[in-house]
């Protein structure tokens, strides 16, 4: 609170007290209450320029205390005050009303407050001036505001001015009421002229009638709307694409006064994006015509982006495709593969090639080549691009011709072996025939109880298993000429299983999945039976100690030609006899020679290794072909393709052999084996017929002799033809 002033402090002072003054004295009290809130600092002076009253404001602003100030003189309190404010306080106790909106008060540590004051007389009863009243308000926040304003008002102005937009207000009549310096850059138009002339650039192109519209609600609804496009027409007559942006501007009834808008020239990249739109099209037909697959991944290997052709070659659809993992169609075996080393290799380098084989959706292998790309767009994430083709019938295709060149190379090889083999068989064949012919005759001749009887059997039969031996390799040679006849497999097939079974121990145990349907073949059944009954006993040899499963099957199977496993082979349906057991197995090595004439595993005494190479000799001499699959520890599997036979076929009667008859004709024998020849003769004379022998070498010569002599009697005869008769004569 103000402390009151008393009469004897005003004597001491030298006032005079009169009864308006002791009037204002007791009136503080009401001042202060009714003042003490005020913003403004308050101070009542008398004509001396002494304090009668000051507002805790002022003392609170002017740092001073109020038993320093009331009833003290002006100068006295502040003895530093410039001569403007002497001047003030005399013309105000003149008075004058004197007041200042911004006045710097510089403080005695130098800094300055900025006040908004006034000074004004204040009147006695008898209307006589008593003293001057100052209002002081510190204004360095409004200031503060002030100038703030005023800086961001010349920012905005400077962005206006130097904007690449047309800025603008215009009333509801489109009457302008600003328009921006911009204008002249964009227009050729300069604000004045704008405002005057603005129906002059407004052209009469169907697009702006939808600006109209758009404007046109925006002042009916006061709210705003999306921007739209205006065809302008400059001064100098060239068209430019405005995009126009406004915003409605409302009193404070809530009703549209004025619009404030903004407008860009949009003509080049309107038409940089159309060019765009252009170029994405193009870009977008090429990446859905395209026959190569394109497609775009992330760093975890998921699909972002797939085109058609990716689609058709997987069998996915898009939407299947898109975030799905490039590891979820690879084999298992190849996720690390992917994951490090194409993935880090990515990263390093940025780039990678290759090929590799992925999965279709119906489980199919589809090999791809594919070149891959590291994308580091301005903004987002980088991404892998890559593009790939389908190289899956190439692969394929090579590896064919790599299968036919091995088939090729093998054929050379078992008919260069069958070949010799046949050679070696023909001079055997012409040592074993004596023996065995001789051994016959010895038998015939050795009595029953004869102690050489058993030995000459053991002589014969030993003979009986050389022929067979000869009989194999000339098989395996194609030299020896088979009765074929039209047959079906079945039965043969059957019976060649009862005689295994029989032969064989009951831990193996002998699946048949024969089926009835098949049709017929052209073959010789005893070849057939063979080439069963080989292929199951080399199946039992492989499972002997620990036992297993013979599987045994017979169906038809229809061959095109990426199928067909030789040559020789013809695209068309085969009879396909599998036989498979889950033996040792073998190593590709040893499978690549099992077929070899006298190549054997077994133990002595258990095969000659002619088995196999007399069943290719077979099969290949039918135009079949013969493929094993095995693995070591994971058994073994034969395919063997006969081809099937369209014609169909009857049975026929047979008639048992008659015996062999004797006779007294006479017989010329020829051969080229004195053993053999002898033999011969030998036989023949037994049975009662008169033998004249000649050797194969002594024949040639007796023709050589008689071809001579012929050709000398028709030269002879000729000569004779040629002299006369009287010579003759």
């Amino acid at each position: 609170m103000v402390k009151k002033t008393t009469g004897e402090e005003f004597e001491k002072a030298g006032y005079n007290q009169r009864p308006g003054e002791e009037k204002l004295i007791h009136s503080n009290d009401l001042m202060d209450s009714i003042i003490s809130n005020a913003l403004s600092a308050i101070a009542v002076y008398d004509r001396d320029l002494k304090y009668i009253y000051v507002s805790k404001r002022f003392l609170k602003d002017y740092k001073v205390k109020e038993k320093n100030v009331i009833c003290k003189h002006h100068y006295e309190v502040f003895p530093d005050t410039p001569q403007k404010w002497r001047d003030v306080h005399q013309r105000s106790i003149a008075g004058e009303v004197v007041s200042a909106e911004e006045d710097p008060y510089y403080r005695d540590d130098g800094s300055v407050d900025w006040t908004r004051w006034e000074c004004r007389p204040w009147y006695e009863s008898d209307g006589s001036i008593g003293g001057i009243i100052i209002y002081n308000e510190i204004i360095n926040e409004q200031k503060k505001i002030e100038e703030e304003l005023k800086k961001s008002e010349i920012q905005l102005r400077t962005i206006i001015e130097h904007s690449n937009e047309l800025f603008y207000i215009h009333d509801a009549n489109q009457v302008y009421s600003y328009v921006s310096p911009t204008s002249e850059n964009i227009l050729g138009y300069t604000p004045e002229e704008m405002k005057i002339k603005w129906t002059e650039f407004i052209t009469e192109n169907p697009i702006n009638l939808n600006g109209a519209e758009i404007k046109g609600k925006a002042i009916k609804t006061g709210k705003k709307q999306k921007p739209y496009l205006m065809e302008l027409k400059k001064k100098d007559g060239q068209l430019v694409l405005v995009e126009i942006d406004e915003s409605p501007v409302k009193d404070s009834v809530d009703k549209v006064v004025a619009i404030a808008g903004a407008a860009r020239d949009v003509t080049l990249k309107k038409q940089t994006d159309d060019r765009l739109i252009k170029s994405e099209q193009r870009f977008r037909d090429l990446f859905n015509n395209i026959s190569d697959i394109i497609y775009i991944h992330d760093f975890k290997g998921r699909f972002i982006s797939v085109n058609p052709a990716m689609c058709k070659a997987f069998g996915y659809e898009e939407d299947e495709l898109i975030g799905r993992r490039i590891t979820d169609l690879m084999k298992p075996g190849l996720v690390s593969d992917f994951e490090h080393d194409y993935m880090e290799s990515i990263k390093k380098n940025e780039y990678q090639e290759g090929s590799t084989v992925y999965f279709k959706k119906n489980g199919e292998k589809l090999y791809i080549e594919y070149k891959s790309a590291l994308v580091r767009p301005e903004t987002g994430e980088p991404f892998i691009s890559g593009i790939g083709r389908d190289i899956t019938e190439r692969i394929l295709s090579e590896d064919k011709v790599e299968k036919l060149k091995e088939q090729v190379i093998q054929s050379q090889k078992m008919e260069s072996i069958g070949t010799l083999a046949g050679g070696i068989a023909h001079d055997f064949n012409n040592i074993l025939f004596p023996i065995l012919g001789y051994t016959e005759m010895l038998l015939d001749d050795s009595p029953a109880d004869s102690s050489s009887r058993s030995s000459l059997k053991e002589i014969y039969s030993a003979a009986l298993r050389a022929k067979d031996l000869v009989k194999q390799i000339l098989t395996f040679s194609r030299q020896e000429m088979s009765k074929l006849k039209l047959i079906k497999m079945q039965p043969i097939v059957m019976e060649a299983l009862k005689l295994i079974r029989s032969t064989i121990p009951t831990t193996i145990e002998i699946i048949q999945d024969i089926n009835d349907d098949c049709g017929v073949i052209k073959a010789d059944p005893t070849q057939i039976h063979q080439i069963v009954m080989n292929l199951t006993t080399n199946a039992y040899h492989a499972m002997e100690e620990e036992g297993g499963k013979l599987k045994v099957s017979l169906k038809e199977k229809k061959l095109g030609k990426l199928d067909l496993i030789n040559p020789n082979m013809t695209p068309g349906s085969y009879v396909c006899l599998i036989v498979s057991d889950t033996g040792m197995g073998m190593d590709k090595n040893l499978t690549k020679k099992i077929f070899d004439p006298f190549f054997t595993t077994k133990a002595i005494g258990k095969g000659t290794g002619m088995g196999l190479s007399v069943v290719h000799g077979i099969v290949t001499s039918m135009g079949g072909a013969i493929q094993v699959y095995s693995e070591p520890e994971k058994g073994t599997k034969f395919h063997v393709y006969f081809p099937l036979e369209k014609k169909s076929f009857k049975v026929k009667s047979t008639q048992a052999e008659e015996p062999v008859q004797g006779g007294v004709e006479k017989i010329l024998l020829v051969d080229d084996e004195k053993a053999i020849l002898n033999l011969e003769k030998h036989m023949l004379e037994r049975l009662g017929y008169h033998v004249m022998v000649f050797h194969a070498v002594a024949l040639k010569i007796l023709k050589a002799i008689f071809c001579a002599f012929f050709r000398s009697f028709r030269s002879v005869h000729k000569c004779l033809l040629r002299q006369p008769h009287h010579k003759l004569l």
